[in-house]
């Protein structure tokens, strides 16, 4: 039997995609809501979220060389032995992560200076320990730029007990199949160092500097990284988003038809979580099918998934508990589909990528059940205080 032709299944599968769309809202008014939706996601949402990122990027490198990053790690030191069963420095890795994205991780988990301090299984789990905190000075910085201040916190609460069950997790299934990775160190102690030698970049002291001209150079010098991590997220927020809208949004709702006019769509997906929506509604406390969308979507990238938060606002369908939840699946899911493989194949752990995928993927789910709980329980105290 002859093979199929490798062309095949990718044109068929987007004919079948357009021919969909377009049987639905008509040709016309399909590639008109696919331009124009493309178009106010670059100008509303792309460009707010790269003054985000330079911004953040700016705060990070501050954090970096002047020692800030140094003092969290002593003083996180205490509790990631107990909860994490990792090393005291791993709060490093975690740190950058949150004031950057998943791929600071890499440059990190390579120092040696760092990799030192673990076993091969710690090792390997620190992807999905420092991975559920990716991104998330951005998410919490957005998500206070809407107007929600306290309901991230209940995020990154739910998205720090998510990284627990995630790296847990993977550090149970890593050792089920390698038990000898428990005692393998994943780098022979091989210098002396000093126990307050940190493992990450640091900027020492220049006399021929001063202290504004330093501090102007990490500005600078971290305002870069965050222009370079803002174009970064632009085609997944442009395509990833504008295809969930597509499948997410429906009809002008003045008129009742498609006009071709940005953020329409033919419902499919809101239709699809219709039919479990008390499951949703249960675990996450969505009120409305459409915020299915946002952890759909920060499946492939965190950034995208932004991007759907002021459209729907607009409409009026999301409330504090959603936020909250959306920050801490936003954090622990963090475009992992589209990270973690690049991430686990440069550290060399490309045959753990499935089992990463499945323990973060857990993780993601565990973070939003137990920050709507927790939103509700919350809200439920002061309620009858």
């Amino acid at each position: 039997m002859k093979s199929v032709p490798r062309g095949i299944p990718c044109l068929t599968l987007t004919i079948a995609l357009f021919g969909y769309l377009s049987s639905v809202m008509g040709f016309t008014n399909m590639l008109n809501t696919i331009m124009r939706t493309a178009h106010d996601l670059l100008l509303n949402t792309v460009f707010y979220l790269m003054a985000m990122c330079v911004l953040t990027g700016a705060l990070s490198r501050i954090f970096s060389v002047f020692g800030v990053v140094d003092l969290l790690q002593r003083m996180l030191k205490p509790v990631l032995r107990p909860l994490f069963n990792l090393p005291g420095v791993s709060s490093a890795g975690a740190l950058m992560t949150f004031l950057s994205d998943k791929p600071a991780i890499i440059s990190v988990a390579k120092n040696p200076l760092f990799a030192r301090y673990f076993k091969r299984y710690q090792h390997i789990s620190l992807v999905n320990f420092a991975g559920s905190y990716a991104m998330g000075l951005l998410v919490i910085v957005f998500m206070m730029g809407q107007g929600f201040y306290t309901e991230p916190f209940y995020g990154l609460i739910g998205a720090i007990i998510g990284s627990i069950i995630a790296t847990r997790l993977m550090q149970r299934l890593v050792l089920k199949e390698h038990p000898e990775y428990r005692e393998e160190d994943v780098l022979p102690a091989q210098l002396e160092e000093e126990e307050s030698r940190t493992p990450y970049e640091t900027v020492p002291d220049d006399p021929r500097q001063t202290l504004f001209v330093r501090m102007l150079d990490a500005l600078l010098d971290g305002g870069k990284s965050g222009v370079e991590v803002g174009l970064a997220i632009i085609p997944g927020v442009l395509i990833i988003s504008t295809l969930v809208m597509v499948f997410t949004f429906s009809t002008d709702p003045a008129t009742g038809t498609y006009t071709g006019a940005a953020y329409q769509g033919t419902g499919l997906l809101p239709y699809l979580a219709g039919k479990a929506d008390f499951i949703f509604q249960w675990l996450f406390g969505f009120n409305a099918s459409e915020l299915v969308a946002f952890p759909i979507t920060a499946l492939g990238t965190v950034g995208a998934a932004l991007g759907l938060i002021p459209e729907m606002m607009s409409k009026g369908i999301i409330d504090s508990n959603a936020i909250a939840v959306f920050t801490a699946m936003g954090m622990c899911w963090s475009g992992f589909l589209s990270a973690d493989a690049a991430t686990l194949d440069s550290l060399g752990y490309r045959h753990f990528i499935s089992r990463s995928f499945t323990c973060t993927f857990i993780g993601g789910i565990a973070a939003g059940i137990i920050t709507h709980w927790l939103f509700v329980l919350v809200t439920y105290i002061i309620t009858f205080l």
